[in-house]
């Protein structure tokens, strides 16, 4: 018996999922249309800017709607999830009837559907598009998710234009740093197997050790504004696994940081109002609504918040100091990225990986 009901997901997600905002016929086409002609032209710009160039094939930017975002990282979690699910399973058979594939399923829904509708766009690490005829592909997806760009750029009132070229230059970083370092998505997705390989069964005390855990969650998220509870993923974490995401978070606070510098970086040059959009962008990262704050911090959003701002401030003191070739030794090899440690001391990173280089 499957632990999660992925296609109950889905539908799940669908139906949580909000809806708008309101636009006709042509003006949807029009957004797709911009959308995939701006990412386009955000290849250059980022390539210019970051002198990284691709040496994989990747497949298309992809505009979408919420419920084909949802529909994408339901799959992507099948993915993820399943080898852990099928070891959970194998050493603990009654987990699936303790708990209920649907009830999972719903869960799982629940919270892409409530994500559906805040995520302007994403590089999904973990698909491997069809290839084209004659073409393969190594790399994962671009995806746009349309809606939320246009409800985002009506909510801060600014030029569609250069909204979405803002969001095109952040995506198609995110895509550049993986097809230009053809080792990263292996080296990424190798950690988060080791995650998952980390994961201890359930003993006997399940019951007991869920409560313990959801209530660590429930907690952390009602603590003081400004404090670094855990959320309910970090919660449930055993030991192992601790290690293991302070590598994927270090690497991840890097790749955020590194796409922040780099859309504001190209942006003066080529986004008029791009200094309006950023301050406009930032004030509406910080939700005023309660019930939605006390969301992000249950589920980990606000980690995600930190990672902006801790990796712009890193990627921004490596480059100010090294420079964009030394910044880039950053791409050398797995043993070159920065350490949790290391991002919160940009210093260290630079004595250690560009000094102690030229000094050898």
């Amino acid at each position: 018996m499957a632990l999660v009901d992925w296609d109950l997901a889905s539908t799940t997600a669908a139906r949580f999922g909000p809806t708008g905002p309101s636009v006709t016929y042509e003006q949807a086409t029009a957004v797709v249309r911009d959308l995939r002609q701006l990412a386009d032209e955000a290849i250059g710009h980022v390539a210019e800017y970051t002198k990284m160039t691709p040496q994989v094939p990747d497949a298309p930017v992809r505009v979408v709607d919420r419920r084909t975002w949802a529909d994408v990282n339901v799959q992507g979690l099948r993915t993820v999830i399943t080898p852990l699910t099928d070891k959970l399973e194998e050493k603990v058979g009654f987990l699936g009837n303790l708990v209920g594939a649907k009830v999972t399923g719903v869960e799982a829904g629940a919270v892409l559907g409530y994500l559906s509708g805040k995520v302007l766009g994403q590089y999904d690490v973990f698909a491997a598009p069809p290839a084209e005829p004659g073409r393969a592909v190594e790399a994962g997806q671009l995806l746009l998710v349309a809606p939320n760009i246009v409800a985002m750029e009506r909510r801060i009132k600014a030029d569609p234009r250069d909204f979405r070229l803002w969001v095109c230059l952040h995506e198609v970083t995110h895509r550049t740093q993986f097809t230009a370092v053809p080792w990263l998505r292996g080296h990424f997705l190798s950690e988060v197997r080791a995650f998952i390989e980390a994961t201890e069964p359930p003993t006997a005390n399940l019951l007991s050790q869920a409560y313990q855990q959801f209530g660590a969650a429930i907690k952390a998220a009602r603590a003081p504004e400004g404090s670094r509870g855990a959320s309910l993923l970090e919660a449930v974490q055993t030991p192992e696994q601790r290690a293991v995401l302070d590598r994927l978070t270090a690497v991840l606070t890097l790749l955020e940081g590194h796409a922040e510098v780099v859309m504001d970086g190209v942006g003066p040059q080529v986004i008029p109002s791009v200094a309006s959009i950023r301050a406009a962008f930032d004030r509406r990262r910080n939700p005023a609504n309660p019930v939605e704050q006390y969301l992000r911090r249950l589920l980990g959003i606000d980690v995600k918040m930190r990672q902006y701002a801790e990796g712009r401030v890193f990627v921004q003191s490596v480059l100010d100091r090294v420079g964009m070739d030394g910044l880039n030794r950053i791409w050398t090899s797995p043993q070159t990225l920065p350490t949790l440690d290391e991002i919160a001391d940009p210093d260290a990173w630079v004595t250690r990986v560009v000094t102690a280089d030229t000094r050898g």
